[in-house]
């Protein structure tokens, strides 16, 4: 099969399909005429075997086969079988695309069955709210007052609303938002990165971290730092148990230095040392960076900047952090580069387990790479186009699950 170079029109219709009843019918054998009395084999199958039988279908066949029938709907939307099925086995991360600046509306990318589900989700109420995610469930904080707070499961729709984040609230700050969840003891973690410009000194920005922790229901404030050149920003991401976060410079250094990355460990959660002293360079000159958790490693996808204009992007590269040291993974070929069509030197990109995301603002083109197959291919294309010229398209990446609520 020739390899996907451009993001063609192969959308699949997802209308509904009538699903046949498995009744029981008479037909003659081949041994004469005798009648046999044919039986569905879900007719004998006890709940508990059928329920383990269906905890392995993908996530989207599991929700539809609800509306097979009474017996199957039962069983999917009960509690033993939610806890009985606990953890499911893993399902390849989902991609929600918002097609609206105004609102939260989209579509979900489904990489198994290749499909688009028009999908609501609770809580946010525009598509500029800082997003985060793991283990199934999403927390969402708005961009204005970093006021509201709430972590929910896009799918069942469940939510909770969190206290607010200590501090005063600024509309004039950068606040990075970042989402850890235990599999094991459903509790988490959400971190916020907050940056505030110094009073008459653009060069110095107050630097402060804040954790909240599930179990305890409290926030805590333990660092906060002056930082100078450098400032926060609205990237971070919880990796084993460290925070990582991307500072961007303010000036005075050399134009390709623009990027740093900072490190707090949420173990220890000490309040001695300083941020600046875990300092670590990104690999080249970047024009943005994306941060992701991969099975607990921390994977930069990355801008790449021409060396005589570092602010003008020439491609893309996806690099793991071994220690203190970056070791790139790939780059995207060129023709999937200019299959965007157009390509800011900002963009989305998220990734679970062993699949990226990278998706252009300036379209809804979308772009998978699996890390263990080192394979790149297009999305079904989304069943929305761009409008007007100005409209823009963003995203996030979740694990699609139903047995996860905050």
């Amino acid at each position: 099969m020739a390899e996907e170079t451009s993001w063609f029109s192969h959308y699949l219709d997802d209308r509904p399909r009538e699903v046949g009843e498995y009744e029981s019918y008479a037909e003659l054998s081949d041994e004469g005429s005798q009648e046999v009395t044919v039986v569905s084999v879900e007719s004998f199958l006890p709940d508990e075997l059928l329920e383990r039988i269906i905890a392995y279908l993908p996530i989207a066949s599991i929700i539809r086969a609800q509306s097979v029938c009474k017996r199957w709907n039962g069983i999917v939307s009960s509690k033993k079988y939610i806890s009985t099925n606990s953890p499911l086995p893993p399902q390849k991360p989902w991609y929600f695309m918002f097609t609206s600046c105004s609102e939260p509306i989209g579509y979900a990318y489904d990489p198994v069955l290749r499909k688009w589900y028009a999908i609501e989700l609770p809580c946010i109420q525009t598509s500029n709210w800082c997003i985060a995610s793991s283990c199934g469930l999403v927390c969402f904080m708005d961009n204005d007052s970093r006021s509201e707070l709430y972590v929910c499961n896009p799918l069942t729709k469940i939510y909770k609303k969190l206290e607010e984040p200590p501090g005063l609230r600024f509309s004039d700050c950068y606040s990075a938002l970042a989402f850890w969840a235990n599999r094991v003891s459903r509790s988490y973690t959400i971190t916020v990165v907050k940056s505030k410009q110094v009073a008459g000194n653009f060069f110095q920005w107050d630097v402060s971290v804040h954790i909240y922790d599930s179990q305890t229901t409290m926030w805590l404030s333990p660092v906060t730092e002056v930082l100078t050149g450098w400032r926060g920003g609205d990237e971070s991401v919880v990796c084993d148990g460290v925070l990582y976060f991307l500072i961007y410079s303010t000036g005075g250094g050399a134009p390709e230095n623009r990027h740093g990355l900072l490190s707090y460990n949420l173990s220890a959660r000490s309040s001695h040392g300083q941020l600046i002293c875990s300092f670590i360079p990104v690999p080249c000159a970047l024009t943005c960076g994306r941060l992701m958790n991969l099975r607990e490693k921390l994977v930069m996808v990355g801008g790449i900047g021409k060396l005589d204009r570092p602010d003008i992007i020439k491609g893309i590269g996806i690099w793991v952090l071994n220690g203190r040291v970056w070791q790139e993974i790939a780059r995207m070929p060129h023709k999937y580069f200019q299959g965007f069509g157009e390509f800011d030197e900002v963009f989305a990109s998220s990734g679970v387990d062993d699949l990226i995301y990278i998706q252009s603002y300036g379209g809804p083109a979308l772009l998978l790479f699996d890390m263990r197959l080192k394979h790149w291919r297009w999305s079904q294309k989304c069943p929305i186009t761009k409008r007007f010229p100005l409209q823009l398209f963003t995203g996030f990446c979740f694990e699609p699950r139903l047995e996860v609520n905050p």
